[in-house]
């Protein structure tokens, strides 16, 4: 277990991210479904941001796999059902994600393709929802037991920032914390040297809500929040 210090690494980010990815999917869901359907600007751009997210679940899983899980297979003998779970979780995801990709393409071309990109994402909430509920309550914990918060933002950043470009990383900040509560924000710019971070709030601030005000318009989908899991125990 972690043999560095006593307190649980801070995987607060993992979360947040994840509450991102339902928010959106849920956006993207109710803009599909939600008379009047988009016309074709509107169309484009939801295409675009849906093959955007496969792109960055693929990034997000790769970058899982080639650093965070095996670090803690090394680190922690005992977690090693559950990252072979973790695994095997990307594997089922993957198809799901490119049946999404090749949809969002032909919606991209043809808006009769709207049903078609509704079924590959309700297939994909299947597989996708239960695998980021299950990461964030069974397996974070063990992360947090088994690396230091210091190991866990070099991660980060190798895996995860190092990769992208800074335009990239601007849009993407504008979209982790888009309805996220003000912890959420709070916890996510924290991490952000001071420069960079008044670079991304306001220099990528009016190009983030230009597109995404484009793609979820003015119907109900605009007023989703990050959505959080919730353990099943708190529920009412």
């Amino acid at each position: 277990m972690n043999t560095y210090r006593n307190e649980p690494a801070d995987t607060r980010s993992m979360g947040i991210v994840h509450s991102a990815l339902r928010r959106d999917l849920r956006r993207t869901h109710m803009a599909l479904e939600t008379p009047p359907y988009p016309d074709e600007s509107r169309r484009r751009a939801l295409a675009a941001h849906v093959l955007w997210m496969c792109r960055f679940l693929h990034r997000h899983h790769a970058g899982e796999d080639a650093g965070l899980w095996p670090l803690i297979r090394k680190r922690n003998r005992t977690a090693g059902a559950l990252l072979d779970r973790m695994e095997a979780d990307h594997a089922q995801i993957a198809p799901a994600l490119a049946a999404v990709e090749e949809a969002a393409q032909a919606y991209d071309e043809d808006a009769s393709a709207r049903g078609r990109l509704l079924t590959a994402l309700s297939s994909l909430d299947d597989v996708l929802l239960p695998h980021l509920r299950r990461e964030e309550l069974e397996m974070m914990p063990v992360v947090a037991a088994t690396i230091t918060t210091a190991e866990y933002r070099a991660l980060e950043h190798e895996y995860f920032v190092k990769p992208k470009g800074f335009v990239e990383l601007g849009m993407e900040g504008h979209w982790v914390i888009d309805g996220a509560p003000s912890d959420d924000r709070d916890a996510i710019l924290s991490v952000v040297p001071a420069v960079p971070r008044f670079l991304i709030l306001h220099g990528f601030a009016r190009r983030y809500r230009r597109q995404a005000a484009l793609r979820r318009g003015t119907g109900p989908a605009a007023s989703v929040p990050a959505l959080h899991v919730t353990p099943i125990k708190e529920r009412s």
